[in-house]
């Protein structure tokens, strides 16, 4: 009995090891052709955006270009995701813990995609340690904003404002995902990421610094 319980345990753990290390590929894409379009994945510490250039975003039409069309003005959006209540929340975190725990663990929490508009080049913004830079074929942006607008939980065909901030702030977008601590606003950055030929290590991509590791690591093959 000593000798097969300490084979199960080797195999569970070998399986998770597996698991942790396990790597989804990213979608195939054609050959680069056309212009390059400029995105950059930011690192807030907690969690991660990603800015795109306005124009490319509402160039392709559908549910995601009005959504955008509705924020603010500014040449650039920041885009996230995360949880309904919790992410759009700005009073201070020491009062936010209990509805953080509520995110974190209970299963099936209502999310919302976050559009917020810039009026500079982020890039300006974020120091260079907190931010990548990406060029992208058109086909690999195609991927991107498709997964974005995947997101989006429609009605008649169009986004559903959930919650705006006061001015020419965010607005957050209804999703059909669900957050919860087996898939964070940083497992999504990931997704999406994936969605735009990078491969990614999903049961790692939890932290921000997973993230930025994802890019890191398709600059060093590249």
């Amino acid at each position: 009995m000593r000798g097969a319980g300490g084979l199960l345990l080797a195999g569970l753990l070998g399986l998770m090891a597996g698991l942790w290390t396990w790597t989804r590929p990213g979608a195939e894409m054609p050959p680069r052709a056309g212009q390059a379009v400029t995105v950059h994945v930011l690192n807030n510490g907690f969690n991660t955006d990603l800015a795109v250039p306005r124009a490319a975003l509402e160039a392709g039409g559908g549910p995601l270009a009005d959504a955008s069309r509705s924020v603010g003005l500014g040449d650039w959006v920041l885009i996230g995701w995360g949880d309904a209540t919790f992410f759009v929340d700005t009073s201070p975190m020491e009062g936010r813990i209990p509805d953080g725990l509520r995110a974190f663990f209970r299963p099936g929490n209502p999310s919302v995609v976050m559009l917020d508009p810039e009026t500079g080049d982020p890039a300006r913004r974020f120091p260079a340690e907190r931010r990548r830079t990406l060029t992208l074929s058109p086909q690999a942006f195609e991927g991107l904003r498709g997964r974005v607008e995947a997101s989006l939980a429609l009605s008649d065909g169009r986004p559903r404002l959930s919650m705006a901030r006061e001015g020419a702030g965010a607005r957050f977008f209804a999703s059909h995902e669900h957050f919860w601590i087996g898939y964070l606003c940083n497992a999504w950055t990931a997704r999406v990421l994936n969605a735009a030929g990078f491969d990614i290590r999903p049961l790692r991509a939890v932290t921000a610094g997973e993230v930025v590791a994802t890019v890191d690591r398709a600059a060093a093959q590249a």
